[in-house]
């Protein structure tokens, strides 16, 4: 099988098309909660896509930010999905989204504090033991300033220094960030631990309906800007060769506008010098 380099999120609804799809290096991510199912179609699509093409789990629902340590159900459920399926990649992201019964249907910034460092050590080191595996951590979209002991990469970098896992750095939620709070993109690329990083992804943005450009929206719903695609670059430049996801959760356009745009991400791979780490 191809080695894996630009991706798709996968949506059910291009199935046939996924499957048939002849581009090298094509890979598949999707998100793990939406097939922590007993059985049924949604495992048998997954099987077969796995069958033909590697695939990556990206977790939404951990909580790896949160006081509380994971879900017991939710994780077990999690690892049966790993099992099952041998993904090449799992990931999730830093935020939290629970308090006790209660989830809430978004990911939750978490302060870059001592405290909360050693609260998402613990809650990455039970994931990672329970699944016998490392696991990748997603840097967030931020809409405002936090108050910091730590910068991002600083904090990132400690995470990894604690707990062996590796970084998914998601470019457009660089972009945004750096929009809204007005940090320089470039910078924090490069202060990143490169060699930690084991996927990127990249995703459109929207801006805010009153806010405008001031604003943007982590939204998944629109092409990726010519921003994010120069920061790709900037980012490979760093890293060498990655895996690269394209996102798109809404305004799902055909999978052919899908793979034009992962076709452009693969021709920029193709220009990058090998990985080195």
């Amino acid at each position: 099988m191809t080695h894996p380099t630009a991706g798709v999120a996968f949506k059910p609804q291009h199935f046939d098309e996924a499957l048939a799809a002849p581009a090298a290096g094509l890979w598949f991510e999707v998100h793990a909660e939406n097939y922590m199912v007993a059985g049924g179609p949604r495992l048998s699509m997954l099987q077969a896509l796995r069958d033909v093409r590697p695939l990556s789990l990206h977790g939404v629902g951990l909580s790896l930010g949160g006081i509380e340590r994971p879900n017991p159900a939710h994780l077990a459920a999690l690892k049966d999905l790993v099992d099952r399926f041998d993904p090449f990649l799992v990931s999730e992201h830093l935020a939290w989204s629970r308090i006790g019964p209660r989830c809430l249907p978004d990911l939750l910034p978490v302060p870059r504090t001592g405290e909360a460092l050693a609260t998402v050590v613990r809650n990455i080191d039970i994931v990672q033991e329970a699944l016998g595996r490392p696991i990748l951590i997603e840097n967030p979209a931020h809409y405002i300033a936090l108050g910091a002991m730590w910068s991002e990469p600083d904090f990132l970098t400690e995470i990894v220094r604690r707990t062996d896992c590796g970084l998914l750095i998601d470019v457009n939620n660089v972009a945004v960030a750096a929009n809204n709070i007005g940090y320089d993109a470039g910078r924090y690329l490069a202060q990143l631990p490169h060699a930690a990083i084991g996927e990127i992804h990249i995703a459109g943005h929207s801006q805010d309906p009153l806010l405008g450009q001031h604003l943007l929206i982590d939204s998944h719903d629109a092409p990726v800007s010519e921003l994010v695609w120069d920061l790709l670059a900037d980012l490979l430049d760093h890293t060498g060769k990655r895996p690269v996801l394209l996102e798109r959760d809404g305004n799902i356009p055909d999978f052919a506008e899908l793979m034009a745009e992962r076709d452009r991400a693969a021709a920029i791979l193709a220009r990058k010098v090998p990985c080195h780490a």
